[in-house]
């Protein structure tokens, strides 16, 4: 079944609607969290192909190339939380919408609303990311304030330079994915990322050995590579929407003048997304830093077992994404009695992938760290990073958890609350514990990964009883309890 809004050409399919009650709504969650997810373990794949192609120059290209990359990851992470609240605005303008007109078509108003909230989003992305990119050029010069090796910092710094326009095309996607995302008509990115991965891994070889006639840029060349795939995947996706008949009508940049309300609005949901986001990645770096001390053989495990988990974090990511969007949309559509089943349904698909992977962990240890360890899979690294897998099971779970809340409150206009709470879990607990267990017990590396999951499971525990206490507002106002 298909309309017309009022503007007489933009289409919209009733099947589309992930509230569709024929539908199964596991797999609407499925469906609409896939996308998600995979845009993000595309920009894991892109660094995780840095690095072992880093490792193939030498050791010290893999420390300053590593060092540049967890600064640019770092920002990446604070800029994409600027723009995150875009797919909860425009999913409510799609629901009061529904709720006007009783149909699935959006009218008049909602195209308005929704192709203001995209030229808004837009703006702020060019903003942030150009911010960002100049955040990381001038950190490229006074690392060595910082205790940096100056060698380390001057083979880092040309590969930070390189990496930095890169900010402005991977935001400028991660606006396209929002909105899409909000609309709730995704579509997949599994082909641009198998594509993205390949052509980086090609770049990457290209630019290191001077393939083709090229210059051999060496170390330099793997932040150029990871610049150009960016460029590339934003512009394939934007073709794919352009070509998309329910989502084409909404791009239009005509009258390039974001409303200033629009662009604050935007902002004011984004910072506390962008803190929270930044803090979760702080935390990781304190971990590793405190892991660090206890030699290179635990910080070589902890590195492998944490790269695992970041994979493995990114599916939850899309289901927090997609959780959010669902609920903001119900609220919009008055069906608030949809919040908590949606809560329910994300954290059982969660819950039940996770056991899955924690039983892979389990059973098959040696075959789950063969790609990284390779032949070193005998040696002492292996042993710890073994033990740490037990850890990383726990870690899945409570920090899974955690992010999966932060999006359920965010589907209820709440970011704030996850700034909080992740203040308090994060740092006032997680930080303390990581030091308790590890240097006052003395209980070793697998200590700080104790810590770090107390942090977050403590973390995951008020989260969801501030989500339990505004459904519970929610649904009190709109008279459904």
């Amino acid at each position: 079944m298909s309309g017309s809004c009022a503007s007489g050409h933009y289409k919209f399919r009733r099947s589309g609607d992930p509230l569709d009650q024929n539908r199964n709504p596991y797999w609407t969650i499925v469906k609409l969290s896939a996308p998600i997810a995979g845009i993000q373990l595309s920009q894991v794949a892109l660094t995780t192909t840095d690095l072992l192609m880093m490792g193939l120059i030498d050791v010290k290209a893999l420390a300053a190339g590593g060092l540049a990359m967890l600064l640019y990851n770092q920002l990446r992470t604070m800029c994409v939380g600027m723009v995150t609240g875009l797919g909860n605005l425009v999913a409510g303008a799609m629901g009061r919408s529904a709720k006007r007109t009783g149909a699935r078509i959006p009218d008049a108003i909602a195209l308005n609303e929704v192709q203001e909230l995209l030229r808004a989003a837009m703006l702020i992305a060019i903003v942030v990311a150009t911010s960002g990119a100049l955040v990381l050029v001038a950190l490229s010069y006074i690392l060595t304030w910082f205790g940096q090796d100056p060698a380390i910092v001057d083979l880092a710094r040309p590969v930070m330079l390189t990496l930095a326009p890169g900010l402005l095309p991977m935001l400028g996607l991660n606006v396209l994915r929002q909105f899409a995302v909000g609309m709730h008509h995704p579509g997949s990115l599994l082909r641009i990322t198998l594509i993205s991965i390949g052509v980086n891994a090609l770049l990457n070889a290209t630019f290191i050995y001077g393939w083709l006639g090229l210059p051999q840029l060496g170390l330099v060349g793997i932040g150029l590579s990871t610049t150009l795939v960016q460029v590339w995947s934003f512009l394939a996706y934007l073709r794919k929407i352009k070509r998309d008949k329910q989502l084409h009508s909404f791009l239009t940049l005509n009258r390039w003048h974001p409303q200033l309300t629009v662009v604050l609005k935007i902002v004011k949901m984004g910072t506390p997304i962008a803190l929270t986001y930044g803090s979760e990645a702080a935390v990781t770096s304190v971990a590793t830093i405190l892991i660090g001390i206890f030699g290179s053989i635990a910080l070589a495990a902890s590195n492998v077992v944490n790269q695992l988990v970041t994979v493995v974090y990114q599916i939850n990511i899309g289901l927090s994404h997609c959780s959010s969007v669902l609920i903001s949309h119900a609220v919009a559509h008055d069906q608030s009695h949809e919040v908590r089943s949606i809560a329910g349904r994300t954290f059982k698909l969660s819950f039940a992938f996770l056991t899955i992977v924690g039983t892979l962990y389990l059973l098959a240890p040696r075959l789950v760290l063969f790609p990284f360890l390779g032949s070193a899979s005998e040696t002492a690294v292996f042993s710890v990073a073994t033990s740490l897998l037990w850890f990383a099971i726990a870690h899945q779970f409570v920090n899974g958890s955690q992010n999966i809340c932060i999006g359920l409150l965010r589907g209820l206009g709440d970011t704030k609350a996850g700034l909080r709470n992740t203040f308090v879990g994060y740092w006032l607990v997680g930080i303390p514990a990581m030091v308790a267990c590890g240097y006052w017990a003395n209980w070793g590396e697998n200590s700080i990964w104790l810590g770090r999951s107390i942090g977050f499971g403590v973390t995951g525990l008020l989260l969801w009883h501030r989500f339990i206490v505004e459904s519970g507002n929610v649904l009190r106002l709109r008279g459904e309890v």
